[in-house]
C-alpha cells in the first residue's frame, strides 16, 4: 500500500470508526486540527526499557498472562528478557502501541509508560516484572504534520470544493 492510500484509508478508518472519540458537531469544525503522524525507523528492541523518551514510541506485545500464568518466581534485572519468548496465536496475544509524544505529553518515566500500554492492550491484572520481561518491544519513531480547519478548508476550496 503506498503511503497516500494509506493515509487516506486511516483519514476514513480514524474518523468514522474509532469508537474512542464523538461525532464531530459542525459547530466544532472550526476548532479541528488534524495531524498525522508517519511511523519510521522501526528496530526491535533487546528488553523493555530498551528506548528513549522523547525519541521513540513503542509497540508492546505479550502474552496474555490470564491465558498463560506465570511459572518463574523469580525477578531478574528488566535487561534479562528472555531470548526465547514462545509465539502465540494472536488471539493469545495483547499489544498496544503509543506514538513518540504520548509519553513526553503525560511526563512518563519508562515504566510508567511500559504499564499504561500493559492497560490499554487490555490487561487489568496486577503488573507483575515477569509481565514486563515477557515484553516483546519495537521502537520507532515519527515525523508528525498538523494542519488546522482554515487551511484545510482553504485547500479543499483550492481543489475545487466550493461546498466547504
Amino acid at each position: 500500500m503506498s503511503i497516500r492510500q494509506g493515509i487516506a484509508e486511516y483519514a476514513l478508518i480514524s474518523a468514522f470508526k474509532d469508537s474512542r472519540f464523538n461525532k464531530i458537531a459542525p459547530k466544532e469544525l472550526p476548532l479541528l486540527e488534524c495531524g498525522i503522524s508517519l511511523l519510521t525507523d522501526f528496530e526491535d528492541a533487546s528488553s523493555y526499557l530498551d528506548w528513549t523518551v522523547g525519541v521513540h514510541g513503542i509497540h508492546i506485545s505479550f502474552p496474555n498472562p490470564s491465558i498463560y500464568p506465570s511459572t518463574d518466581s523469580s525477578a531478574p534485572s528488566p535487561l534479562s528478557s528472555s531470548s526465547f519468548l514462545p509465539r502465540f496465536l494472536s488471539r493469545h496475544t495483547l499489544s498496544a502501541t503509543f506514538l513518540p509524544h504520548v509519553m513526553v505529553e503525560q511526563g512518563w518515566d519508562k515504566i510508567e509508560a511500559i504499564d499504561s500500554a500493559i492497560r490499554k492492550a487490555g490487561w487489568d491484572g496486577s503488573i507483575t516484572e515477569e509481565i514486563r520481561r515477557s515484553i516483546r518491544l519495537r521502537r520507532y519513531q515519527s515525523r508528525k504534520c498538523e494542519v488546522g480547519w482554515d487551511k484545510f478548508a482553504q485547500w479543499r476550496r483550492g481543489n475545487g470544493d466550493q461546498d466547504i
